[in-house]
């Protein structure tokens, strides 16, 4: 059977192009696929990756099937939505510049009491390191998938009204928003709380990464580790079953 492997961020980097077809033998798991591919990569995967199949996190024991879409994931660095106005807000990814006032408005409600906002921008420098711009891709279809559960889970868990969640993605200028949180409430402590929660959240588990170009080199970020459960200990792929 084969299986279509796509991988991001510094691992496509090791292996020298964006996705690659890989052939396994019937009943194959992750784990088998991952001793293939550590096999093509210019360096072993290291510790902390995850692993989607069809766009859903998987573990190194899932069975695969023929024409599968496997997902090669490395810690996160934090169709589109539609961004016109909806009463519980809505979730997307864009190219184009976040419009924060915009957004803002449409959020506000005379049944909210508090609207409280994430701006992530873009700053001049990291770490001591002039930055002249960033570039951000992301496996676009799972990223909005995880933001869409996101915005779910936030209204359940903290009681708020409102969920706008917007993420850049492609090259941005010192200055520009990366990703834009807007949380409406009747009550701000609960508007704070999703906030926070939610940026937290996102910067662990919706696969976007972030490679920084700086006056004096190009390097992907570090990214927040996966909680766990998801993180498999890629430098030492658990070991396929036999198969009579």
């Amino acid at each position: 059977m084969k299986v279509r492997v796509l991988v991001f961020g510094v691992l496509k980097d090791w292996l020298g192009a964006p996705q690659t077809e890989v052939e396994l033998p019937e009943g194959a798991t992750v784990a088998a696929l991952l001793e293939s591919i550590n096999a093509r990569l210019s360096r072993p995967l290291a510790r902390g990756v995850a692993v989607s199949v069809n766009a859903e996190f998987s573990s190194a024991t899932h069975l695969l099937h023929d024409g599968d879409e496997v997902g090669l994931l490395p810690p996160v660095s934090g169709g589109a939505g539609d961004p016109e106005r909806q009463s519980e807000g809505s979730t997307w990814l864009t190219r184009e510049q976040i419009d924060t006032a915009k957004i803002l408005a449409t959020a506000k409600d005379a049944a909210d009491g508090a609207v409280v906002v994430f701006d992530g921008i873009v700053r001049k420098q990291t770490r001591g390191r002039a930055t002249l711009y960033l570039d951000y891709e992301g496996y676009e279809e799972m990223a909005l998938r995880q933001m869409e559960q996101l915005a779910r889970q936030a209204r359940s868990r903290f009681g708020v009204r409102h969920v706008t969640l917007v993420h850049r993605l492609g090259r941005l200028q010192i200055g520009e928003s990366s990703v834009l949180i807007v949380v409406a409430s009747a009550h701000r402590a609960h508007a704070f709380e999703a906030c926070r929660w939610i940026i937290d959240t996102l910067k662990k588990t919706v696969p976007i990464w972030k490679k920084e170009t700086f006056a004096d080199g190009v390097v992907w970020a570090d990214g927040e580790p996966f909680p766990d459960g998801i993180a498999l200990d890629a430098a030492k792929p658990p070991q396929a079953p036999a198969h009579p």
